[in-house]
Parts: C-alpha cells; structure tokens; sequence
C-alpha cells in the first residue's frame, strides 16, 4: 500500500529518476535491517543509519548483499568511506553535515526540517531531499510536524524532489497526495509490514 502510494507521488512529481519509496534504518528500533529489506519492494531505497554503531561494517556488507541480490539501492548515511568500502549507491546527508555534493556518481540525499536545509540542499546539487518530520513520529529526534499543508507548500516551492518522511504509514501518506511530493520514506511503517 505504501509503495503504491510513494509511486503515485513519484509520477505526480514528473518521474524524477530516483526511488519513490525509502527505508530509513535506525540501530534501536530495526536492529537487523538486512531482514527488512529481503522484503522490500524492488527498487526502494535502503538509507542505512549506522551512528557509529559498532560492527557497522559488516552491518552495511550484509545489506550490500541483499540490496544487490534484491534490487534495492543502498545509501550510506554520512559515512562516504564506509559507502565506497561496500559499494553502496551513494550517500544519504543528515542536514547539520551537508556541506557540499561528494561525488556526481552516486545518488546523493539530505535531509532537511524547512526551508533553510531546502536551500542548502539545493545549492549542493543534492539529487533529493527528505523532509520531516511531516506528521507526528515517535522518533527520538523529531520535532514538531510540519503538517501536511505546511509540508505541502514547502515541496511545491523545492527545487529538488521531496520525499516525505516522520510518521508516514499506509493511511497518512494518502494525505500526500497532490502535494508536490516525488516520494516517501519510512522506519516502523516498512518494518511492521
């Protein structure tokens, strides 16, 4: 139901070439995302949070593995070196770390709360962005949604694609629709599934 969706805006958003639909890993609540994404649908995005965990290495190899064998497309989080060691699709950017786009190569992402990491994320070439959190999450670091309207303006007004992030599931993604999103991204909605 939720990729459906997340396709539907992709389409709506002229088909930009990039995953409509995002799996955000997360070390506490989905401790073995390589199981997760063996049931991903084809495609997907498999953002790979590892905060420095320990063994992150052969976390990020096994999901390697399985993103190849699956056809999924992996992005490293803030760890270019550890992507580049496991061969990873590209890089996903936390907004505090967004600098600058690292390689033309890879599929490159960030994230952004509003409308100053939209305009960074824009200047650095970045190929998509994740806003959140649109609705409210029980993430540890979210914030205040921004609610779908307020989320709405902001990703008609984006340069970049926006994928929507931070309490999306099956019923609150529907509310995206027609809002100006490329794509959705999801932790407990992907891994409940």
């Amino acid at each position: 139901m939720l990729a459906a969706t997340a396709h539907r805006l992709n389409r709506e958003a002229g088909s930009p070439p990039l995953p409509a639909l995002y799996f955000f890993t997360d070390p506490a609540r989905t401790p073995h995302p390589e199981r997760i994404a063996e049931r991903l649908p084809r495609g997907t995005a498999v953002v790979y949070r590892h905060f420095g965990a320990p063994g992150r290495k052969e976390v990020a190899m096994k999901l390697a593995r399985t993103c190849r064998k699956r056809g999924l497309v992996l992005l490293i989080a803030a760890d270019p070196a550890l992507a580049r060691a496991v061969k990873a699709d590209g890089v996903h950017w936390p907004e505090r770390l967004l600098k600058r786009r690292w390689s033309r190569s890879w599929i490159e992402t960030a994230a952004a709360h509003g409308r100053c990491g939209l305009r960074r994320a824009a200047t650095a070439g970045i190929d998509a962005c994740v806003l959140g959190p649109v609705f409210p999450s029980r993430s540890p670091s979210a914030t205040s949604a921004l609610g779908p309207f307020r989320a709405g303006v902001l990703a008609r007004a984006a340069t970049v694609p926006l994928v929507a992030l931070g309490g999306v599931n099956a019923r609150s993604a529907k509310r995206l629709i027609g809002r100006g999103f490329a794509g959705l991204a999801a932790i407990e909605a992907l891994a409940s599934d």
